[in-house]
């Protein structure tokens, strides 16, 4: 049982590792912004936008692409900033486990 436990914790763990490291992939990375800056310009030269509405999505779209750059130069974006440093998890076993608790 505290093998099949330990499994089960370390797969866990491994899994929410990975999860981790694509969404810190993914907020670094500003190549997907940047397409959409890029596809903003086209909807306005076409005329799907106007001049508005795209000053706007260029100004959305660059500050957070300032921001994807700010954190890769290695400043701190703020006191808002989250850091996962732990994971507690619990189990449900058969019902003398419950009652013990």
């Amino acid at each position: 049982m505290i093998i099949l436990d330990t499994l089960i914790i370390g797969g866990l763990k491994f899994v929410l590792g990975k999860l981790v490291d694509a969404v810190d992939a993914e907020l670094n990375d500003d190549s997907v912004l940047r397409e959409e800056l890029l596809a903003a310009q086209m909807r306005l030269e076409l005329g799907e936008i106007t001049e508005a509405e795209f000053a706007l999505m260029e100004r959305d779209l660059l500050a957070r692409i300032r921001e994807i750059r700010e954190r890769q130069r290695g400043e701190q974006p703020g006191d808002g900033e989250l850091k996962i440093t732990g994971i507690e998890a619990t189990f449900g076993g058969d019902e003398a486990d419950a009652d013990d608790r």
